[in-house]
């Protein structure tokens, strides 16, 4: 062919591919990774060989049925990076993940795949998802938002239990099944407050102290009592919490 170009799609080829994605999108929706690619195929009106044709495998299909919704919600966080009131948008940002992801299966194992920020497990929109919406948690925390010791991870990882429990207890019936009862409870879990259960952390290791407020590691102390802080901003958060506490029994 005359300048080298590529050789255009046939127009068969390319509503073949369009149906293949279309049937793949309802079929994730519905099951998630678990829909055999020949269930795909037969609500798409095309043999297995056509799915492959365009798609070398299942995970290809995925990825590229729920990329476009991924990357709706990446774009979202990016946009709201310096927004203000830093916490009021990350808990808002989470509630609104969890209510269009929720009845999307698809979504769930999209955004339950590896993409931490740091390692190099998933490329690609669940990455770009997984880094956005680090950025909010960071600034929800600076400003005292969001409890410190919540990490990435545990965003994410509660993020899709709540997905799976809204789809789950929805349409049960009563409070119970209510939408959004189980997004208020998550982003209860995550506020920062005098009340919050402390996570449990790694074990030390032998003969190691860790501060009792970041419960990061402490030097061993030289001389005299054991030191209980990693420094001096932990002791004093230590002091502040201990002479609320007096002043809340005072009352």
């Amino acid at each position: 062919m005359a300048g080298g170009g590529p050789v255009p799609s046939r127009a068969d080829a390319r509503r073949n591919r369009a149906l293949v994605l279309q049937a793949a999108r309802s079929a994730f929706e519905e099951q998630g990774l678990g829909v055999p690619l020949g269930e795909i195929a037969r609500r798409a009106g095309v043999g297995a060989g056509t799915v492959y044709r365009h798609f070398p495998s299942k995970e290809a299909l995925f990825r590229a049925a729920v990329v476009d919704r991924v990357q709706l919600f990446t774009d979202t966080a990016r946009d709201l990076a310096l927004a203000e009131d830093a916490g009021g948008v990350f808990f808002r940002f989470l509630a609104s993940v969890v209510r269009l992801a929720a009845q999307n299966k698809a979504l769930c194992d999209a955004l339950e795949a590896p993409g931490e920020v740091g390692t190099e497990v998933t490329a690609g929109p669940e990455r770009d998802f997984a880094e956005a919406l680090d950025v909010l948690l960071v600034r929800a925390q600076q400003a005292g938002a969001v409890r410190p010791d919540v990490e990435l991870g545990d965003v994410r990882a509660v993020l899709v239990g709540c997905m799976s429990m809204e789809r789950r207890r929805s349409g049960t019936g009563g409070a119970a099944g209510a939408p959004g009862r189980m997004t208020a409870l998550m982003c209860d879990g995550l506020r920062a407050g005098r009340t919050v259960t402390k996570l449990p952390t790694k074990a030390a290791g032998r003969n190691e102290t860790r501060c009792e407020v970041c419960d990061g590691p402490v030097a061993a102390a030289r001389t005299g009592r054991p030191a209980r802080y990693c420094g001096a901003a932990c002791r004093q958060k230590a002091h502040r919490a201990r002479a609320r506490e007096r002043a809340g029994s005072d009352r």
